[in-house]
């Protein structure tokens, strides 16, 4: 247990890729009461998959670490890692392993669905982004092709945080945020777009329902869990819509997240539309929206280039003119999920702590130079940059930050952003307020502040260099 309580408990849930985490918040102050985390595993090899059914048990596990706090929350809420595909049977057990969003195997179903629906440009005109590998839309067309027959049992289909919202409530329920990942709900309309659906062969009666912001999907029916029955259930939310609810973002705020994967985004007033693909034009949670980009190859690819030079995270060396492009795990932002990593400007004199350091200046690189194609008007050039996620913590990655932006740059105290940021949702769902008022009101943004320092033209000219010349040896 943590501090006391002033005013009625929520309880914020971060459903993620590696663990599910649980957070028992005062609804009033942001004090967290207590915590609980339990881990997922997910599958190696070419696929990354999960079975949702592990979710449910860490979500049971976490929420009973929290104690009698848990069983005290008067409202919940759900965030989840975004675009990953859960198909159920008749009798809502899971036909097969989740899909997760950073499974690449949809890349031909991904490129092959661009071109019959008419070209970049049309889905983002339409959607609001253009699906890549990630997008719940590839995943269904690649199981259609290669195991059909678990398409054809499938008779629900639903994004990890929905599952575990069903699964609390006994209601089918998504929110728009969570649902502007799928490739198949039109940010045009603010609904399915029943001629995508119609194409992929998806009978739109295997959705949930997309509640309204500030909608509750229902109450606590599942009598297992140590929450109390009855309790108010939120629609819940994907996990980067949840962080911008936990930050409170206004409008233009920029954030970048060094986790497994890295992500900028902002909270914005204009419907995004970028027929690059770069950007994926998200709803928010809130009514507004939120362009994001995302990478794959962020901390976990840092630390491997660390480990295969048998040194400290932190142990960088300035200095050097070496380039490295540690796209491991094939690339998104860029797209180019066939990609390796590649290193360029190798010399006798270049030392294993410059090579680390390249490794961070690459992973920081693609970051930036999408987040220059995520800020529009809403944005003003010299606004601070909140960096969060794990990598938040290291000095090398918030130094490589600094050094390439430019920007000052504000790392909130506040950790287990998702969590809050579906405590907020939670608790202003109970209050009836603004979720992200109520973020706000906690203080979640606060936190170190570093002034911006000039930025290094000469690593960003040959990052962008080595990227445009390498291009053709990242598409093999």
């Amino acid at each position: 247990m943590g501090a006391q309580s002033a005013g009625p408990l929520v309880v914020g849930v971060d459903s993620s890729t590696q663990s599910t985490k649980a957070l028992v918040v005062d609804a009033v102050t942001g004090a967290v009461i207590a915590r609980g985390q339990a881990p997922h595993t997910v599958s190696g090899g070419a696929g990354k998959e999960s079975d949702p059914r592990q979710w449910w048990q860490a979500l049971g596990e976490a929420l009973a670490q929290c104690g009698d706090a848990a069983r005290q929350a008067s409202a919940v809420s759900v965030g989840g890692q975004q675009h990953g595909l859960v198909t159920l049977d008749a009798a809502g057990a899971p036909v097969r392993p989740a899909m997760l969003w950073n499974d690449v195997r949809p890349a031909p179903q991904s490129e092959r669905l661009i071109a019959e629906r008419g070209g970049a440009q049309a889905w983002a005109d339409r959607v609001g982004s253009v699906p890549g590998p990630a997008f719940t839309v590839a995943k269904w067309a690649w199981l259609q092709a290669n195991e059909p027959a678990a398409a054809a049992a499938t008779a629900a289909v639903r994004l990890p945080h929905d599952y575990l919202t069903e699964r609390l409530t006994g209601e089918a329920v998504t929110d728009r945020g969570d649902a502007s990942g799928t490739g198949w709900w039109a940010s045009s309309t603010e609904s399915y777009d029943a001629e995508i659906l119609a194409h992929v062969g998806l009978d739109p009666e295997l959705l949930p329902r997309v509640a309204l912001p500030g909608e509750a999907a229902g109450t606590v029916h599942a009598g297992h869990l140590p929450l109390p029955k009855g309790a108010l259930v939120a629609a819940g939310t994907g996990d980067n819509m949840a962080a911008a609810l936990g930050l409170g973002l206004r409008p233009g705020r920029p954030v970048l997240s060094l986790g497994t994967s890295g992500t900028v985004y902002a909270v914005s007033t204009h419907r995004p539309a970028d027929p690059t693909g770069t950007v994926a034009g998200f709803a928010d949670a809130r009514g507004d929206w939120l362009p994001l980009a995302c990478t794959l190859n962020c901390t976990l690819a840092v630390d491997r280039v660390a480990a295969l030079l048998g040194r400290d995270r932190e142990a960088v060396e300035e200095g050097g003119e070496v380039v490295m492009l540690p796209f491991l795990d094939g690339e998104r932002t860029p797209n180019l999920p066939g990609a390796s990593g590649l290193v360029h400007g190798l010399r006798h004199g270049t030392t294993g702590g410059q090579l680390l350091q390249a490794a961070y200046d690459g992973a920081v690189f693609t970051l930036l130079q999408a987040l220059d194609r995520v800020l529009d008007a809403d944005a003003a050039p010299d606004a601070p940059l909140l960096l969060i996620g794990g990598g938040a913590r290291g000095r090398a990655w918030r130094e490589t930050v600094r050094r390439l932006s430019g920007r000052p740059v504000v790392v909130p105290e506040a950790q287990e952003l998702v969590a809050l940021g579906a405590a907020a949702q939670a608790a202003g769902l109970l209050l009836e307020e603004d979720p992200a008022a109520v973020a706000r009101r906690w203080g979640t943004a606060r936190g170190a502040e570093y002034e911006a320092r000039p930025r290094d033209e000469a690593a960003w000219e040959r990052l962008t260099a080595t990227l445009a010349d390498g291009e053709p040896l990242l598409r093999r």
